[in-house]
């Protein structure tokens, strides 16, 4: 699956602020939902509210875009591992739910979610804030391993690599999902190359000034095992275990790092992980 070498595209520094645009209302929209996640919301509330304000900004919902999908966002909760379809269901305290969103703004897309537990750290067991903790910070160890010149699939070696350290610091067994990977964004939200979240045998492509893409750990408490339930969408785990989901689209830079989809570029987090921060403007 990932053995290809065709060469990767990179964006014009005007396509990127472009892409930008689009990043930060995603970005935007996920802060607004993060406030909202709490006992006795339903998935379809906060689907209604993502919608709204991306309407309300100047965007394009774009899951509406992808065939046979008419929601804003996929919100996977507790063994739903992604692409939960929202609904009637309500969420109670406890709960783990992933939040996954993308608009389009101009013809340009971005994409992101992140885990969170319905009531707060008072609310969670402690192996959920475990995994959750452990699924960000492997994002952002992917994200770091992005340099032009460098290979593509160092992402999924440095997302494999945190999780390992992170199940030897927690004492405990995490599984990355290998069904569901990263991919290239652009003028869609989901283009070429497909990047895997652990590692390959193979390199990859060479990463190139300008390149786009969007990173996203799935990581779970049990085995690696999935299956689709009978709506063709949400996709759970086999051992009913719990599940969480981190994204965050990118652009890479000769001069370092910009994470499109996070409020202030991901200037802290890459800091963090020792990543350059290369904003535009």
């Amino acid at each position: 699956m990932f053995g290809r070498r065709n060469k990767l595209q990179g964006r014009t520094d005007e396509q990127l602020l472009l892409m930008r645009e689009a990043g930060l209302l995603v970005g935007r929209t996920l802060e607004m939902l993060a406030a909202e996640v709490r006992p006795g919301v339903t998935t379809l509330e906060l689907d209604r509210l993502a919608e709204d304000f991306i309407r309300s900004n100047g965007g394009i919902p774009n899951f509406q875009l992808v065939p046979g999908y008419s929601h804003t966002l996929c919100t996977s909760v507790n063994e739903e591992v992604v692409h939960g379809i929202p609904g009637s269901r309500v969420l109670r305290e406890g709960d783990v739910v992933s939040v996954d969103c993308g608009a389009e703004v101009a013809g340009w897309n971005g994409d992101a979610a992140f885990t969170a537990v319905v009531g707060g750290a008072e609310a969670a067991r402690p192996e959920d804030l475990a995994l959750i903790a452990a699924t960000e910070a492997s994002l952002y160890a992917g994200i770091a391993a992005m340099r032009v010149g460098d290979r593509l699939y160092a992402v999924g070696d440095a997302v494999e690599a945190s999780i390992e350290a992170a199940a030897e610091r927690d004492g405990r067994v995490y599984g990355i999902i290998e069904d569901y990977v990263g991919h290239g964004i652009g003028t869609q939200m989901h283009m070429d190359p497909q990047i895997p979240n652990y590692a390959v045998r193979d390199a990859g492509p060479k990463l190139v000034n300008g390149f786009t893409g969007a990173i996203e750990p799935m990581v779970t408490l049990g085995t690696t095992d999935t299956t689709v339930l009978a709506d063709d969408w949400t996709v759970v785990t086999a051992d009913g275990t719990r599940a969480a989901h981190w994204e965050h689209s990118v652009a890479v830079r000769d001069g370092g790092l910009w994470i499109l989809t996070a409020i202030d570029g991901g200037e802290a987090a890459l800091a963090a992980h020792g990543a350059a921060y290369a904003p535009l403007g």
